[in-house]
This record gives C-alpha cells, sequence and structure tokens, in this order.
C-alpha cells in the first residue's frame, strides 16, 4: 500500500513533540481518496456501534440501519438471539426490509416474494420447482455481519472475521461506558424516539467537536444565556481534564455548573427532586462504591470511541453515531439514553434539556453544524491554507503531571489522529521545516 500524502509530497500530518506542534492536512477533509480509503482500512475493520439491546428487547423486534455504507437488520431472533443480516434478498440483492422498525419473525422480499426466518434461513421460495440442478437453497440464507458482540448491552458489529475481540478493543474506554450503564439500577434504555439529520461536512469534525472544549463557550454562549436566565448560576465554569485512553478513543471528564439527571441536584428542580436525587445517590453508592459513585453522579463526560461513536454525558445522555455519506456529507443518528424505570417527571425533564441543547433544533447543535459546513467549504483552499491545528498542550504534554492536563487541551485530538493516519497509513512527519512553516503563515 502506498503512502498518502498532501499535493507537493507533504505529510497529511505533522507530529513534532519537541516543539509541541501537531496539525492535519485539510485535504484529509476533503479527498475523495482518502474517503475510499477510511472505509476500507477503517469501517471495514473497526468495531461500530449498531444500537443498544433495550431497542430490541422482545422477540422478533428489529430495527434498519446504515452502518459503514451497509443497510443492515438489526433484530432478535425468535430465541432471543441478537443478530445482525445485510439488508439485501440473496436472490437479486433487493433491499428486504423497508420498515425502520417492527416486529416479525418472518421478512419477505418484495420483489419476487422469497422469504427469510428472523434467524437467516430461507423460509419459503416461490415457484421453488422451478429452481433444480445444482441449485441449493441453503445457499441463499441472509448474510449475517462477521461479529456481532455486547458490551454493558451496547451491541458492537465488526465486518472484519478477524478483528481483535470487542472488549479488546475498547481498552480503556470500557471503564467510561461502565460509567454510563451504572446509572441505572435496572439497566439503562433508549429513550423511543430516535433524531436522524445531516450536514454538508466531513464527518471527522464531529467527531473532533465533542472532545473541544475550547469551543464550548465562545460558540454556546446563547445556551449558557438560556440557563441563566432559568436560574442556574454558571459563575463556576467548567473545569475537568481530558484523556488519551488508546486505540484512538479519548474522555473529557468535567464538573459544570448545571443539574445532572442521574444525581446533582440544582435549585431551580425544587426540594422534592432533591430528596429523590439524594435517595438516588445512596443507591448508586451501595451499588457501586462511593469512589465509582462520585465519577457517575457528580462528572459529566464526553466520551469518543474511535471511530464514529460518541457519547455526551451532561444535561442529558446524547449517544451519536455518525455515518460518512461522502467527503462533504455525514449523516447523524442520536438517542436518548436513561435509567430505566425513571419516574416520569424526571424522564420529562431530561428530554427537555436533551432536545433543549443537544437536538437537531436545539441551542448547541446547529451552532456546530454551522461551524461544520462553512468549515467544509474553506476547505477548498486547502492549496492555500493547508493545515489545521491541534497543538494546545501539547508543548511540555510529555512531563506535565496528570492534574494539570485541562479539558480544553488537545490530546484528544491528536490521539484520534494518530490512529487514522496509522489506519490509513498517511504520513506522518517528525521532522518538518517549521521555521518555513512560520514564514509561510506569515505571508
Amino acid at each position: 500500500m502506498s503512502e498518502l500524502s498532501s499535493p507537493g509530497g507533504q505529510p497529511l500530518i505533522i507530529d513534532d513533540a519537541k516543539e509541541g506542534i501537531f496539525r492535519v492536512h485539510r485535504l484529509a477533509y476533503a479527498s475523495d481518496e482518502l474517503f475510499e480509503r477510511e472505509q476500507r482500512e477503517i469501517y471495514d475493520h473497526c468495531w461500530l456501534l449498531l444500537g443498544h439491546e433495550s431497542e430490541i428487547s422482545q422477540p422478533g423486534d428489529f430495527k434498519t440501519r446504515t452502518i459503514a455504507l451497509r443497510p443492515i437488520i438489526f433484530c432478535r431472533d425468535d430465541a432471543g438471539e441478537v443478530r445482525a443480516f445485510i439488508n439485501s434478498c440473496p436472490h437479486r440483492g433487493a433491499e428486504l426490509c423497508h420498515e425502520i422498525e417492527g416486529n416479525r419473525s418472518i421478512f419477505q422480499c418484495m420483489y419476487h416474494s422469497w422469504t427469510f426466518k428472523n434467524t437467516g434461513e430461507v423460509h419459503t421460495v416461490r415457484a421453488e420447482d422451478g429452481f433444480t440442478g445444482g441449485f441449493r437453497l441453503e445457499a441463499f440464507s441472509l448474510k449475517e455481519v462477521p461479529r456481532i458482540e455486547i458490551y454493558r448491552d451496547f451491541v458492537f458489529i465488526c465486518f472484519d472475521p478477524d478483528a481483535p475481540d470487542l472488549v479488546t478493543y475498547l481498552g480503556n474506554v470500557a471503564r467510561y461506558i461502565d460509567f454510563l450503564a451504572d446509572q441505572g439500577g435496572d439497566g439503562m434504555e433508549i429513550v423511543e424516539g430516535t433524531q436522524l439529520y445531516a450536514a454538508r461536512a466531513n464527518w471527522k469534525m464531529q467527531m473532533e467537536n465533542v472532545i473541544d472544549f475550547y469551543h464550548t463557550v465562545p460558540l454556546h454562549t446563547s445556551y449558557f444565556r438560556f440557563l441563566e436566565g432559568t436560574g442556574t448560576d454558571i459563575s463556576g465554569g467548567v473545569g475537568g481534564a481530558s484523556y488519551d485512553l488508546g486505540n484512538g478513543h479519548s474522555a473529557v471528564h468535567f464538573k459544570a455548573p448545571w443539574g445532572r439527571p442521574v444525581a446533582r441536584w440544582e435549585a431551580r428542580w425544587g426540594e422534592a427532586e432533591k430528596v429523590r436525587l439524594e435517595a438516588l445517590r445512596a443507591d448508586i453508592q451501595a451499588r457501586i462504591g462511593p469512589e465509582r459513585a462520585e465519577m457517575v453522579c457528580d462528572w459529566d463526560c464526553n466520551i469518543l470511541v474511535f471511530p464514529n461513536l460518541t457519547v455526551a454525558d451532561v444535561v442529558a445522555l446524547v449517544v451519536r453515531v455518525v455515518n460518512p455519506i461522502t467527503p462533504d456529507m455525514m449523516e447523524i443518528t442520536q438517542w436518548c439514553l436513561a435509567p430505566k424505570g425513571e419516574p416520569e417527571e424526571a424522564r420529562a425533564r431530561r428530554l427537555h434539556a436533551f432536545n433543549t441543547f443537544l437536538g437537531p433544533g436545539g441551542f448547541a447543535t446547529p451552532d456546530d453544524i454551522e461551524v461544520f459546513e462553512g468549515s467544509q467549504r474553506a476547505f477548498g483552499a486547502h492549496r492555500e491554507l493547508p493545515w489545521s491545528d491541534f497543538s494546545r498542550g501539547y508543548y511540555g504534554e510529555a512531563t506535565r503531571p496528570e492534574a494539570e492536563v485541562q479539558s480544553d487541551y488537545e490530546g484528544q485530538h491528536r490521539a484520534f489522529y494518530r490512529e487514522w493516519a496509522r489506519r490509513i497509513n498517511g504520513r506522518i512527519s517528525d521532522r518538518v521545516d517549521l521555521a518555513a512553516l512560520r514564514e509561510a503563515a506569515a505571508e
């Protein structure tokens, strides 16, 4: 495989620890060749979130999704096993299931009326006596995704049969998934309803954004003003730290001025809710221990699972899957995750916060998408302005005490792009003429 480089033979990434310089060539957001290589070298081999077990809680339940440009049936068969099939009839390739969700034991192709069990086997073939000779019905079972594994009710798939197991792939980020799952004593569930929206921008910008705390205050000022208007005291600001968790995964955790629906009360919610949340906190402490309970109850957290899963556990808990469509188009599917058995009033408050800040029509998401799409248009000038900078907090990083790593540093971005470049075999340079770069920037 040849190395990829930018026009003029420059590397796609500059990674100079001595000088504290980390830059990504903007061609990474605009190249058809790079996009195709991402699909082959990243999406064909990494574990990708398909959904959550709570979405298909009953035998026969199914959802249809698009994952890595492939149509997928996500279902629970009649025996209760979670399965994932390519949503294409093995006979002629027609899309097999057109519904977004439902419950059925049999899927029927609209083209020639072949039917299939939710275990994948062919059920009936219309006018079967016309298929003779070497025709073998068993060869036409639905194509099952090669790998499917579940961690804390999160269902992941992988198209590479030889990939490492899911727990190995997740590595250190599994601990942060545990913090999410530990919020519900009876488990967690996807709140009914899915939000699907698109942005005319490269998928990696959404991944950068969820772990970018340098932008929060300047871009989302309107939301902070809204919070002040509702009685939230935001004078304490947001403080925390960011972490490279290996394998391209990362997390930013922080303490924020707003309440957390899991167990951090704020005054505008009233005294009755304070009593309930104190009892909930005590239950969580008894169940998982005080140290772990502090992380679950008191700390907000944004998580990136390489390549395309993000979780923001803030005023509500949003799970987002980012699907690349073209170099300059992505689709984002997101759900609200919540503890099972949550009281109706608390669930309503959670959903209000979810839609107000995190929803596609909320305060934050339109701000972010405006930046994504404007940046994508500007990347057309990558020959004149070739580099995006991710150097914040890099100089002195190797010797900096962990306690001094700030949430608005960019070590998590550097971790993402090192893994990205490693997988696509993009050139990385740690020996670059910085003087020439500075001279070019000054022109």
